[in-house]
């Protein structure tokens, strides 16, 4: 009986060694994104997916939408992914370092692996086509007469950071109306039932064109290529700037070579033509960060909003 046992020990332990280092990726790659299907951020994984497709012959990549608490659900689901590499996810700011800041978010930074950034989508503030508003000084002037109502995308959020900013920068406090999202948003901007919004350019700039709304200013360095005719807020003499970022992660205990293949992955996929064809066609505005330089954002973000927290704890 031990001499049959032998042989088939021997057989099993070999085995067991070849089959943890199958090749990887071993099996589909599901990529978490932490909002509802159809959105900016999903937009950017599927787009994401066609270039790497590419790159990994014969490797298949899934989506899976985990939306909820403003990102917070999705965060936590690929922190908490086993760590083989077969689950990595996206992280959008300002809400991913928000959760950690306010200490609801069952993660902290350091339970990701940074793979780096995609794209970015700048603050705006935007006001009624109605509005006798037309710059950020009679906005800022405004605010000071009374108390303006002013829309944000959710308490933490990009929009609500970028208006506790200005608020601290300007010497004004707005009346600020959390919404669900950018289309309760631009509802309230169109019907001209608020005074203004923060919200993303990318929310707003063909309501712009049309002369549904009136962008007053874009926070960023530099003006956008899609609306020359608005001024930063640097030119309108705010120092505020703010904007919305796209990037990946993994979980942070996934082993350094698996790592190292998803982050040449990424790499590749960033300086593909095709995929910044694909970018430009649905109106993204790439801004590419590899690994090192997006954690170093994304740690410095962490610091910023901490101290409008410690401000105004939400």
């Amino acid at each position: 009986m031990l001499k049959r046992l032998v042989p088939l020990a021997l057989a099993i332990a070999l085995a067991v060694p070849f089959a943890a280092h199958a090749e990887y990726p071993d099996g589909p790659v599901t990529i978490i994104v932490p909002s509802k299907a159809g959105g900016s951020t999903d937009t950017t994984a599927r787009l994401f997916i066609k270039a790497a497709e590419k790159y990994w012959s014969g490797a298949e990549f899934v989506v899976k939408n985990v939306g909820g608490s403003g990102g917070q659900k999705g965060f936590e689901e690929i922190a908490a992914a086993k760590p083989d590499g077969q689950t990595i996810g996206m992280v959008f700011t300002t809400q991913v370092v928000a959760h950690v800041v306010s200490k609801r978010a069952r993660y902290t930074m350091d339970s990701f692996h940074v793979m780096g950034n995609i794209a970015d989508d700048p603050e705006i503030v935007v006001v009624p086509a109605a509005s006798p508003i037309k710059t950020l000084e009679e906005f800022t002037k405004a605010a000071k007469e009374k108390s303006l109502t002013v829309a944000v995308n959710g308490i933490g959020s990009d929009d609500f950071i970028a208006a506790k900013k200005f608020e601290d920068k300007a010497g004004v406090t707005f009346n600020l109306m959390p919404t669900k999202g950018s289309t309760e948003q631009k509802a309230a901007i169109l019907g001209g039932h608020i005074d203004g919004s923060f919200m993303n350019l990318s929310q707003m700039f063909a309501q712009h064109k049309a002369g549904q709304a009136r962008i007053i200013a874009i926070l960023s360095k530099e003006r956008s290529d899609l609306l020359p005719d608005v001024k930063t807020g640097i030119e309108q003499g705010s120092p505020v700037e703010m904007t919305a970022t796209r990037g990946f992660v993994a979980p942070a205990k996934v082993d350094a070579k698996i790592l190292a293949k998803l982050d040449d992955l990424f790499l590749k996929v960033m300086s593909d033509a095709d995929f910044k064809a694909d970018c430009k066609k649905n109106n993204m505005f790439l801004l590419p960060m590899d690994g090192p330089e997006y954690a170093k954002y994304l740690s410095d973000l962490q610091v910023e909003t901490q101290y409008y927290f410690d401000k105004n704890p939400w």
